[in-house]
């Protein structure tokens, strides 16, 4: 016997169990119903929330035990000059530079608040945490806690510490679908003001259970690490077969 058709309404609901998506949200009049409405400014209002939230870096150290920890800031004094000002972010504070610890360190993870501090309170400790236990007789430095920081920042971190790889875990840019999201991005030898985003492998989308869970974002990483050791590469050179891997 066949199913029965659905009408219009239930195949919207049934499609948006699978998606975080806003489809078929249908209107009233012009404008959406007024509860998707409402839906949306709440989730403009959480994206707001999670650029603007200051980053707490005792509650990233405080999921890390054991590990020893130093915090930087970027070259951008405040939150305002942060966002009006990228290329501020992507460059330590001199004096923080001058105070980070100088070793031959195999990998540095840098934990930067990003667009998203919300989301490195939420997650970060986690990754760093399952990738290190994966990296059995890697010596990894001081796990850096970066204040109004972006991406490249970690380029600055890793020529100034010596660190022959590093991973910096961000909060990425709020959507109206995912405040929380935390992204990783890998980097082999990087050279401040040479690297270029190409030179990267990027994990995004961190936040379980709607987005990677820890477990996998650490072995993806962690494999992705010891292929970056082996081939001298990261970014477009070097792709991601974590799944066909024992980690």
């Amino acid at each position: 016997m066949s199913e029965p058709a659905l009408d219009n309404d239930d195949l919207w609901i049934s499609l948006r169990r699978h998606t975080q998506a806003r489809i078929g949200l249908g209107r009233s009049g012009s404008a959406l119903p007024t509860r998707h409405r409402l839906e949306l400014q709440t989730a403009h209002a959480a994206a707001r929330d999670a650029v603007h939230s200051p980053f707490e870096p005792d509650t990233v150290a405080a999921g890390l035990p054991g590990m020893p920890t130093v915090r930087v800031r970027s070259a951008a004094g405040d939150r305002l000059t942060y966002l009006q000002r990228p290329d501020l972010g992507r460059r330590l504070d001199p004096t923080d530079r001058a105070h980070l610890p100088v070793g031959e360190w195999d990998v540095a993870f840098v934990v930067a608040d990003g667009l998203s501090s919300r989301a490195v309170h939420e997650h970060a400790a986690a990754v760093v945490r399952g990738t290190a236990a994966r990296l059995a007789g890697w010596r990894i430095a001081p796990v850096v806690l970066a204040e109004q920081a972006r991406v490249a920042l970690g380029d600055d971190v890793g020529a100034a510490m010596g660190a022959e790889m590093v991973v910096v875990l961000v909060g990425e840019r709020p959507g109206m679908s995912a405040a929380d999201s935390l992204g990783a991005y890998l980097t082999y030898r990087p050279v401040p003001g040479v690297t270029t985003d190409a030179d990267r492998n990027c994990l995004s989308n961190i936040r379980p259970p709607l987005g990677l869970t820890y477990e996998t974002a650490a072995g993806k990483l962690a494999a992705l690490m010891g292929r970056a050791r082996e081939s001298g590469v990261t970014g477009v050179g070097l792709k991601d077969e974590s799944d066909a891997l024992p980690v």
